[in-house]
C-alpha cells in the first residue's frame, strides 16, 4: 500500500494543514505506540526551534502517555542528537519533530528505531495503516510518564567532542558557525569552542520565526563575508535541524557535500581506515567521481535521497558516503548525517596535516553543471519517450566521457529536473537548454 502522509524524510507539511495539525500529531503517536509498542515502553522525541514545536511536542507527548509510552524529552537538540541518545538511553525510539531546511511556518515529524536509524517504508506503512484509529487512552494505572532529559545536550556534545583525538585541540582557528537559527544553535558553537577554538557565531539566535531564513547551509552568503570580514580560517554552516553542513574556506569559497565529502575520504586512506565503496547520488559532481578515481576509490552513485545512500554503503560494505547538499553519513561514527560530526572530522584533518581547509579540497576539481525544471501536468516515463531518449543519447555523444546528463522526476514538485555536466560551462549550459527544449515538445509543456 503507497504511503499517504510518509515523504522520503518523515511526514513534512505547513503548520495548520492537514496533515500538520494537532489532532494528527496525536493520532500518529497513538498509531506509533500501537505498532511499535504495544505493551507500552519509552520514546525520546526531540525538536527544533520552531515557534509550531513546542504545540507538536505538546501533542505528541499526550499521544504517547496516553497510549502507556514513557516520553523523554531533550528540548532543541539536532536530529542527529536524537538518533544518537536514542540508542544510549535505550529508548524503543526516537522522534524528531523539524522540517529540516524548510522556512518556520512549515514543520515535520521523523522517526529513528532503536539502533538510531530512520524507519523503514514497511514501518511507516504499517502505522499509517492505523492513523483512522481512535487515539487510545488507557487506565490510570498503565498511563506513560513525561519527563526532560536534562543531561541530553551535554551527553551529546561529549559524544561529538570524543571523537577528537587525545591531545588535539583547534586553538588555533578562528571559526564562524552558522547554525540557521536552528537546533544546533547551542551545540554546535559549544563543541567547537569547548575545543580551543575562537568562535564567532552568526545564526546562533532563534527566535521561533527566523530558522533558515536568510542563513545557514542552504543560503550562505552571510557566512561567505563574515569568514572574509572577520579574517577567520573557516566557516560552518549547519541547516535548520542540523544534520547537513556546508564550509567556507579562508577566502570566502563555498565547499559543498561533494567537496566535504571528498575531503573525508582522503582522511580515511591517509589513516587506513577506508572501507568500501564511497556512495554519492546522481546528483554529485563528476569532479568528486574523477577525483576519488584518482585516489583508486570506487566511487558508487545512488538515488536522490540519504536513506538511498544509507541502503547503499551497507549493501557494500562502505562506511562514507553524502549528497551534494552536505548530508554526509560516516557510518564509522554514527548512524546518520551529522553536520557537527562531519564538520568535527574535517577540523581534525586541518590539525593533524596543518594544512588549510582551501589546500585539502584543492585536489577536486568541479565541473560545470547546468541545471533546468521543465514543469509537466502527469508522471512522465523518461525511458520510455522516444523523442528524449534521442536527445540524451545526442547530448551524451557531445560530452564524451567527460560530462553526464541526469534527466530525473521531481519527489516533491511537478517537474522534470534536467541536468548536464562537463568541461565547460558555456557548452553545458547551451546542451541543458536543448536538453530540456526537446522534454518540453515530448511532454507537451
Amino acid at each position: 500500500m503507497p504511503r499517504q502522509y510518509f515523504g522520503t524524510d518523515g511526514i513534512r507539511g505547513e503548520v495548520g494543514q492537514s496533515p500538520m495539525t494537532v489532532d494528527f500529531a496525536l493520532r500518529l503517536a497513538s498509531a506509533a505506540a500501537k505498532v511499535l509498542v504495544p505493551e507500552g515502553g519509552s520514546v525520546l522525541i526531540g525538536k527544533d526551534t520552531r515557534v509550531s514545536g513546542y504545540m507538536f511536542e505538546s501533542a505528541l507527548e499526550a499521544g504517547f502517555v496516553a497510549s502507556g509510552v514513557d516520553v523523554l524529552l531533550t528540548g532543541p537538540l539536532p536530529t542527529p542528537a536524537v538518533a544518537y541518545l536514542t540508542r544510549s538511553l535505550s529508548a524503543d525510539f526516537g522522534v524528531v519533530i523539524s522540517a529540516s531546511h524548510n522556512p518556520y511556518y512549515d514543520n515535520g515529524i521523523k522517526f529513528f528505531d532503536r539502533d538510531g536509524e530512520k524507519f523503514s517504508d514497511e514501518l511507516e506503512e504499517a502505522i499509517e495503516h492505523h492513523l483512522a484509529d481512535k487515539p487510545i487512552t488507557r487506565s490510570s494505572k498503565s498511563l506513560g510518564q513525561a519527563k526532560h532529559v536534562s543531561s541530553a545536550r551535554v551527553d551529546y556534545q561529549n559524544f561529538c567532542k570524543g571523537m577528537i583525538p587525545e591531545g588535539m585541540n583547534f586553538s588555533n582557528l578562528k571559526v564562524v558557525v552558522d547554525a540557521s537559527h536552528g537546533a544546533g544553535y547551542k551545540v554546535v558553537p559549544r563543541v567547537i569552542a569547548d575545543l580551543g577554538a575562537e568562535v564567532i557565531p552568526v545564526g546562533c539566535s532563534p527566535n521561533g520565526r527566523n530558522i533558515n531564513d536568510g542563513c545557514g547551509s542552504l543560503r550562505p552568503d552571510l557566512l561567505m563575508l563574515t569568514v572574509v570580514g572577520v579574517r577567520a580560517d573557516l566557516g560552518i554552516a549547519l541547516d535548520g535541524d542540523g544534520d547537513r553542513v556546508v564550509m567556507v574556506d579562508q577566502d570566502g569559497t563555498l565547499i559543498d557535500g561533494d567537496g566535504l565529502l571528498y575531503i573525508l575520504t582522503r582522511d580515511r586512506l591517509e589513516q587506513g581506515t577506508l572501507r568500501g565503496p564511497v556512495v554519492g547520488t546522481v546528483m554529485s559532481n563528476l569532479g568528486l567521481e574523477v577525483a576519488l578515481r584518482d585516489l583508486g576509490v570506487d566511487f558508487k552513485r545512488a538515488s536522490v535521497g540519504d536513506r538511498h545512500v544509507l541502503a547503499m554503503l551497507k549493501a557494500n560494505g562502505g562506511i562514507l558516503g553524502g549528497e551534494t547538499s552536505g548530508h554526509l553519513i560516516c557510518l564509522d561514527r554514527t548512524t546518520t548525517g551529522d553536520g557537527l560530526v562531519t564538520a568535527l572530522q574535517v577540523l581534525t584533518m586541518m590539525m593533524r596535516t596543518g594544512t588549510s581547509l582551501k589546500k585539502l579540497v584543492s585536489g577536486m576539481e568541479r565541473f560545470p553543471q547546468a541545471m533546468r525544471n521543465v514543469k509537466v501536468e502527469n508522471r512522465v516515463d523518461l525511458e520510455a519517450e522516444p523523442t528524449i531518449i534521442k536527445a540524451v543519447g545526442e547530448v551524451e555523444s557531445t560530452l564524451g566521457d567527460r560530462g553526464r546528463v541526469v534527466l530525473r522526476a521531481s519527489g516533491t514538485e511537478p517537474v522534470i529536473r534536467v541536468m548536464v555536466e562537463g568541461e565547460s560551462a558555456d557548452t553545458v549550459d547551451a546542451l541543458a537548454e536543448r536538453l530540456a527544449d526537446s522534454v518540453r515538445i515530448a511532454v507537451g509543456a
